[in-house]
């Protein structure tokens, strides 16, 4: 069964210039670095564009797909019923540029945080939703073991109940007129 995209996730061309903030603020915490910011705001600005280029994500049928890296090129492949949480985070430098993280965890997993997170992406909140509502219709269109376990309908789990209860009122009545 192959799975068509339903959603695309953009990323908002702001991250590069959060990256190049974030890359200052770190290199003014140590004194030997701070003679380096201005090769290190050249690296981030040159290398950024490159890593947004290669940054997706895509909501599919039964999946969500994340692609992204320059050199090391990483896809994860994460099926939508093993996703337990989908985060919304946003700290107060990514509130400056108006920047979310979305962070994904799933069921299995062995490591704390997030198996994958996504900085920077469009609409966040509505991605976000996409997935969750994508994720639900899926648990709606394939029942549960328990569900195809209960009775067809109450009266028939009420019978059930009734008969059990006399038998164990049977039960009852044996042992007690075994010890008289």
């Amino acid at each position: 069964m192959s799975d068509f995209t339903l959603k695309s996730a953009s990323f908002d061309p702001k991250i590069k210039s959060y990256w190049l903030v974030f890359a200052l603020c770190v290199s003014t915490l140590g004194i030997v670095t701070i003679p380096l910011i201005p090769v290190i705001v050249l690296i981030v600005w040159l290398v950024s564009s490159s890593i947004l280029a290669a940054m997706s994500a895509e909501l599919l049928e039964r999946k969500l797909v994340v692609k992204r890296g320059i050199f090391f090129k990483e896809e994860k492949s994460i099926p939508l019923e093993k996703i337990t949480d989908v985060g919304l985070s946003q700290g107060p430098l990514m509130r400056l540029f108006g920047l979310y993280r979305l962070s994904f965890e799933t069921a299995g997993q062995s490591s704390q945080g997030a198996l994958v997170s996504l900085l920077g992406v469009v609409d966040a909140s509505e991605f976000r939703e996409a997935i969750l509502a994508q994720k639900d219709n899926l648990a709606g269109a394939q029942p549960t073991k328990a569900k195809r376990e209960e009775p067809q309908n109450q009266v028939e789990l009420l019978r059930a109940l009734t008969y059990s209860v006399k038998n164990i009122e049977q039960m009852l009545v044996t042992l007690m007129d075994e010890k008289k």
